[in-house]
């Protein structure tokens, strides 16, 4: 359970927004979330941090708004441990660097965190599993890019090889991602959109995207080997590889169907690979 609760109202609410320094609209997978952050020196580095992803500060461009409160270190209540839980309409959830909360009705918010970036990426990545479990699509543990305006994905657990392909990319790849994939259904099929999270690389996604074409399950090998997978293999790893925070049943059935469904329109295959760019001619 987590130890505190970040009130959602209160008469200083309307005065603290014009106070703010102009807002930051993050854009991921098409989908805006705009915070208000009370610290000039923070918005800075946010918006230094995911300059590729930030878009018009438009408060009707936003679905999503988050009012942000930067707390000193050893000031935020609650456990260390990652908690996400649904109570009464409202998304609790928080680790030992922020805690949350979002009305998904009201599709507002607020967030207490400690002064560094990585709490907003873990707050951005738990947002979006929720509401992708509810549109048809998925965050995968995977490296993207596009090859020929096709989208492929290299999926796989720590150490399968995502940084490895990512880094072997030929110059006529245009990167999404070397750690975390944005996978959405769209009316012909599904799409792949690039993301800030990084892996290794340190690399930061374009905000671009693509049909995706295919996904490839990654292991380390002697050869370069594509071969196909049967639907109950392709979900059984692409569950592993999957992140999701949540544990409402609802949800997790949401994503499950997703999975099935993205694994009877894109082309699912067991990747073996050396390191060589090579591997990417397998792809294309």
């Amino acid at each position: 359970m987590m130890a505190a609760a970040i009130s959602m109202t209160g008469s200083g609410s309307n005065q603290a927004a014009r106070d703010f320094p102009r807002p930051l609209t993050i854009t991921i997978g098409g989908l805006p979330v705009r915070f208000r952050v009370p610290d000039a020196a923070f918005s800075a580095m946010l918006a230094e941090r995911y300059a590729p992803f930030l878009h018009g500060n438009n408060p009707q461009s936003s679905e999503i708004e988050f009012e942000v409160s930067l707390v000193p270190p050893g000031r935020l209540p609650g456990p260390p441990e990652l908690e996400v839980r649904w109570e009464s309409g409202v998304w609790r959830m928080g680790r030992g660097d922020f805690r949350a909360e979002f009305d998904l009705a009201a599709r507002r918010g607020r967030i207490a965190l400690l002064p560094n970036p990585y709490a907003v990426d873990a707050l951005l990545r738990i947002l979006h599993s929720l509401l992708l479990a509810r549109s048809g699509g998925v965050l995968l543990h995977a490296a993207s890019g596009i090859l020929h305006g096709r989208g492929v994905v290299f999926s796989g657990v720590s150490g399968a090889g995502k940084t490895t392909i990512a880094r072997l990319a030929p110059p006529q790849v245009q990167l999404l991602t070397d750690e975390i994939s944005y996978v959405r259904r769209e009316a012909a099929g599904y799409r792949v959109y690039g993301t800030p999270f990084s892996g290794e690389l340190g690399l930061r996604g374009e905000d671009i995207s693509a049909p995706l074409a295919a996904i490839h399950l990654i292991e380390h090998s002697a050869v370069n080997r594509r071969g196909p997978l049967s639907l109950p293999q392709a979900v059984r790893r692409l569950l592993r590889n999957t992140l999701f925070f949540a544990h409402e049943a609802e949800l997790v059935s949401g994503v499950f169907s997703t999975l099935c469904d993205l694994i009877q329109r894109v082309p699912v295959y067991r990747l073996e690979f050396v390191p060589d760019a090579r591997v990417w001619e397998l792809a294309a």
